[in-house]
């Protein structure tokens, strides 16, 4: 791996950091503007609508400029969306609840993060060999992983009681912050970070790479990505990859709000101690990218699927353990088994959708499918929880969920393959069936 690579990973991880630990200080904000419970994972939902309602334009974005600018471009965007919830006194006053400028403020910082990932991932393909793509995966997996894992423990951190009773005691002479409440404590130290990953992304160098003059007319925009997305879906690898981190992120953002849900119900801990219950999952899939990266070729990346059953199998383990040792090892192998299974099919879907596509255009068709996955499942999690489901009913409706469907995805892959091996095209530059890169 070379400079451009760890500058890349760099950015990534503070970026991603604030992400995780905004997520945290907008709970506790909602929860201080008094906002209903059902709507904590409404959070996520409005940060994930823009990867779906942008789809068809931000992989065309991230292709015509170089990536490096895109990434700082949209990174500001995101700082917009951070400063933008200090001001739920000024909505207030205007007699719109706070929480719906929370709401609103963390919808920005996911329309810059929609942006922001197709020249984040599409890069890596312009910059590696196919046969390293496995390994960059589970080096910026395992960094985003990380940064999920102190972004979450560091959120928490900043709203305990402790730690923001220090932050709102420094003065600035002559200067009135109005920082008044712990998450405003907390998402103005929040805010450096995205500073900082703004300041990485001015390092990343040109590539190089060049694709050709792209589409600025909305509907033409749409029907190619309804081209693109309809020759991912069609094709036997890219369709199985793509069918996997569909489900994976929809499960994963679900189960972020599951394990705080859980931690607070079952295990009846405070929102800053359940936040590190996330941090511990996230350690888990740290180590299962890492293990994938060094061991799962791109070549043996379908192997990997009966680990997404396990998985499921495992989550409703949850419902009988309140041992905290035996919390934190169950949390550890649940997230070791997400992340061994969905680094090679990332990969995988990588260097397909590169081969058929081009980088921006197949990173966003994932990102499509995947956060539509999220905004159904969020939706249905928030449902269950206004209609006062128990939180064992939701982990074991959830848990069997991941384990139906990948046991049919499986059996998708086994039908396809019957149909004629297509294996062998893993690892090539262009595809010999279509006769185009």
């Amino acid at each position: 791996m070379n400079r451009t690579f760890y500058t890349i990973m760099s950015a990534q991880f503070f970026s991603s950091l604030a992400d995780n630990a905004l997520l945290i200080a907008a709970i506790a904000q909602l929860l201080e503007l008094d906002g209903p419970a059902w709507m904590v994972p409404l959070l996520k939902f409005f940060f994930t609508v823009s990867y779906v309602v942008l789809a068809a334009f931000v992989g065309a974005f991230a292709d015509a400029i170089p990536k490096g600018r895109v990434m700082f471009i949209t990174n500001t965007i995101k700082i917009v969306g951070c400063a933008a919830m200090f001001f739920t006194d000024y909505v207030e006053f205007a007699g719109i609840p706070g929480y719906v400028l929370v709401l609103a403020a963390y919808a920005v910082v996911g329309f810059g993060a929609a942006a922001y990932s197709p020249a984040k991932y599409g890069i890596l393909t312009e910059l590696l060999p196919a046969e390293r793509l496995v390994a960059a995966n589970g080096w910026i997996e395992g960094l985003t992983v990380a940064s999920i894992i102190l972004g979450t423990v560091l959120g928490g951190a900043l709203i305990s009681p402790r730690i923001a009773s220090m932050l709102l005691a420094i003065d600035v002479p002559h200067i009135d912050t109005g920082i008044e409440t712990p998450a405003e404590a907390a998402i103005l130290v929040i805010s450096t970070l995205y500073i900082i990953a703004a300041i990485f992304n001015l390092f990343i160098p040109d590539t190089g790479a060049r694709y050709g003059k792209q589409q600025t007319n909305p509907a033409l925009l749409m029907r190619d990505f309804y081209l693109c997305l309809g020759m991912l879906w069609k094709d036997k690898l890219g369709q199985i990859s793509l069918a996997v981190t569909t489900l994976f992120w929809g499960a994963g953002a679900t189960l972020q709000f599951l394990v705080l849900q859980w931690g607070a119900v079952h295990l009846g801990l405070p929102l800053e101690k359940s936040a590190v219950l996330q941090g511990i999952t996230a350690v888990g899939v740290a180590l299962g990218a890492v293990i994938a990266g060094r061991f799962i070729t791109l070549k043996r990346s379908l192997d990997v699927l009966p680990a997404g059953i396990a998985m499921g199998v495992v989550v409703m383990l949850m419902i009988f353990v309140s041992y905290m040792p035996f919390v934190y090892a169950l949390l550890i192998v649940i997230g070791m088994m997400a992340g061994f299974f969905v680094v090679p099919m990332n990969a995988l879907l990588q260097h397909r959708g590169y081969v058929l596509l081009s980088a921006g255009h197949s990173i966003a068709v994932q990102n499509f499918n995947e956060n539509i996955s999220i905004l159904v499942m969020l939706a249905i999690y928030s449902a269950m929880i206004k209609a006062s489901l128990y939180i064992n009913t939701i982990i074991l409706a959830f848990g069997g969920f991941v384990v139906v469907t990948m046991f049919l995805v499986m059996l998708r892959h086994r039908y396809n393959q019957a149909k004629g091996d297509t294996t062998y095209l893993i690892g090539m530059k262009t595809d010999p069936q279509r006769g185009f890169p």
